[in-house]
C-alpha cells in the first residue's frame, strides 16, 4: 500500500488492511508512542537545567567555547526549535491516523478528506501539548507555559501547510501553473 499521504487507499484495500482491533493498533500506535515520547520529555529529567549538562559540551566541541549568556540563548533556541519540531513530527503521526480512519468515508470528496484529517491532526496535536504543558506545571524543575502550546499548535499548523503546498494541491492548478509559464516562455 502506497502512503496515505499521497494517495488515497481504496476501500477494498482498506477492508483487506484494516480489519479488526489489531489493524486500528496499526493505524494509532505511531500517535500513541510520539504521545509516549512526549511524557518521557515531560518529566525533570529533560528539564533545561539538566539539558543544558549534556548539550553544552556536544555544541562547544563543534563551535568552540561560548559565553554563558551566548550559551544560554543557543540552548533556549535550540529547546523551542525542538517543540516546534517534535510537535510538528508528533502531528504527522496524528494526521496519518486520522487519513486512514477518515479514508473509508466515501462521500468526502479529496480535498476534504485532507482538510478534515489536517484540522483533527492539529487539534489532537493541541489537546497533548496543552496536556503536557498541565502536567509540566505539576513537575519540579519545570514550567508550564500556554506560550509552549503555542508553539507546539503552531509546529503542527505548518506541518500540514507543508504538505498541503508541497503533495496536495489539485492537479488542475498544477496544471494551470504550468501552462502559464509555458506561455510566458514562448512570448519572450
Amino acid at each position: 500500500m502506497r502512503s496515505v499521504f499521497f494517495v488515497r487507499p481504496e476501500a477494498a484495500e482498506l477492508d483487506q488492511r484494516l480489519v479488526g482491533f489489531g489493524a486500528w493498533v496499526g493505524v494509532w500506535l505511531p500517535a500513541a508512542m510520539a504521545c509516549g515520547v512526549i511524557a518521557c520529555e515531560s518529566t525533570e529529567a529533560m528539564g533545561a537545567a539538566h539539558t543544558s549538562a549534556w548539550l553544552r559540551p556536544i555544541f562547544e566541541s563543534v563551535l568552540g567555547r561560548l559565553s554563558d549568556p551566548t550559551w544560554e540563548l543557543v540552548h533556549h533556541l535550540l529547546r523551542k526549535t525542538g517543540h516546534f519540531v517534535g510537535y510538528g513530527a508528533v502531528c504527522l503521526t496524528f494526521l496519518r491516523g486520522w487519513l486512514l480512519t477518515l479514508a473509508r468515508k466515501a462521500r468526502l470528496k479529496t480535498w476534504a478528506w485532507h482538510l478534515r484529517s489536517s484540522w483533527l491532526a492539529v487539534l489532537s496535536t493541541f489537546v497533548v501539548a496543552s496536556c503536557d504543558e498541565i502536567h509540566q506545571a505539576f513537575v519540579p524543575g519545570r514550567t508550564g507555559t500556554p506560550w509552549d502550546v503555542l508553539l507546539d499548535t503552531c509546529g503542527a499548523v505548518v506541518m500540514c501547510a507543508a504538505l498541503w503546498l508541497l503533495f496536495w494541491r489539485k492537479p488542475d492548478e498544477q496544471a494551470r501553473a504550468r501552462r502559464r509559464l509555458l506561455r510566458r516562455r514562448s512570448q519572450v
